[in-house]
């Protein structure tokens, strides 16, 4: 079975979501005929670089000839998206890091004629894995290529890549995708494919992959597998280890009235359900923005990132004066992180039980730290009983 995101991978430049000012630029550019020897594709993973750069070459192939947006269906642009063009030569940079690489599967072919199209088209993907010899190398090719050779280099971290080569292509941007059109696009999917959807399941399935339209088509297909072709929202709270609104409103109303008791048996709670404490306190952070845009933005609803059943809750949460307590909350997380120089939350949900739990304790008694309980049991700290 061919998973949802190379199914529903987009094929012409209409198909691609949430890119407009990329897909815009390189229309123009083909049909004026004005393409470029080099373009550097940077942004966040699962944003569509590699497929703009597959539609361009498609652009470049087309048997509807030069000048023409590509069809998606005509011979050339179908071994494109197969993958088995034999002028379309993509290369992983992550394992092909050193010079040599470089030399002997560009430098050394990019002279010869293409074999079946008009253009020979590189895609080097995850670029900035390159070695500083391995780009010195490649820099008086991609400076000076062949007519007939378009360089499309792919990256995440751009920074990483040397100034020489940055001024020697055109650089693309690609933004996180608006959680709009990430929706759409997961209905129009459901639709498609025949699956039954909950609409809070799918706003929860978009917030989760935080921009990345392969994230969000990844975690659908888990579901509808999960689910036998329902989207629940129970489910997808399950799987995704996301809080649900009522516990992000209990964990909000413990804050408010300092019940420091009841946060550590939610915070218990969510452990012993298998909760990602790391993702959690995004999803604290998320809701307490929330907050405080419904403080200052009442009139202008459709600021609040969060379901409409929620906003009800979060009027409660603005009434408790939650934002005093949180402030104080996040600011003592804060300081214990740059007291103890470790991270407030890692990857390790035991280290993150701890803090969260260190912070919840001194914000409930601000005037109290955990320093000075350990003075006023009277106990060394460095000796060998403490």
């Amino acid at each position: 079975m061919e998973s949802l995101y190379r199914k529903y991978r987009p094929q012409t430049f209409g198909d691609v979501v949430g890119q407009s000012h990329v897909v815009s630029t390189l229309e123009h550019a083909v049909l004026e005929g004005r393409v470029s020897h080099a373009y550097l594709f940077c942004g966040p993973r699962g944003t569509g670089k590699t497929t703009m750069a597959r539609i361009l070459a498609k652009s470049l192939l087309c048997d509807m000839g030069k000048d023409h947006l590509p069809d998606g269906t005509c011979e050339q642009c179908l071994a494109v998206a197969e993958g088995n063009h034999p002028d379309v030569y993509e290369l992983d940079a992550a394992s092909r890091t050193g010079v040599d690489s470089v030399r002997e599967e560009i430098i050394n072919s990019v002279g010869y004629a293409p074999v079946r199209g008009r253009s020979k088209i590189y895609i080097i993907d995850e670029v900035h894995m390159l070695t500083t010899q391995a780009f010195n190398a490649l820099l008086k090719t991609l400076e000076e290529p062949p007519e007939h050779v378009v360089f499309v280099m792919c990256t995440t971290d751009p920074q990483m890549i040397p100034e020489t080569i940055l001024s020697r292509v055109q650089r693309f941007d690609f933004k996180s995708i608006g959680q709009e059109d990430i929706r759409n696009h997961l209905s129009y999917i459901c639709e498609k494919e025949g699956f039954e959807y909950n609409d809070e399941a799918l706003d929860l399935v978009v917030r989760h992959a935080r921009g990345g339209m392969r994230d969000a088509l990844s975690s659908l297909e888990q579901l509808s597998v999960f689910g036998n072709g329902a989207i629940t929202l129970e489910d997808t709270l399950d799987m995704l280890g996301v809080s649900s609104s009522t516990q992000m409103h209990e964990i909000a109303m413990g804050i408010a009235e300092r019940n420091g008791a009841r946060l550590f048996e939610l915070i218990d709670e969510l452990i012993n359900n298998g909760a990602d404490l790391l993702h959690f306190t995004r999803q604290l952070c998320v809701h307490m923005r929330n907050v405080y845009v419904y403080l200052v933005a009442q009139d202008n609803k459709a600021l609040l990132d969060t379901i409409v059943e929620d906003k009800q809750e979060i009027a409660e949460e603005v009434a408790a004066q939650v934002m005093e307590y949180s402030k104080e909350l996040m600011d003592v997380a804060n300081a214990a992180r740059q007291r103890d120089n470790v991270p407030v939350v890692s990857e390790d949900n035991e280290e993150n039980e701890t803090e969260i739990n260190t912070a919840i304790y001194e914000a409930e008694s601000p005037q109290v730290s955990l320093a000075d309980d350990v003075t006023i049991l009277d106990i060394d700290p460095d000796s060998e009983d403490f």
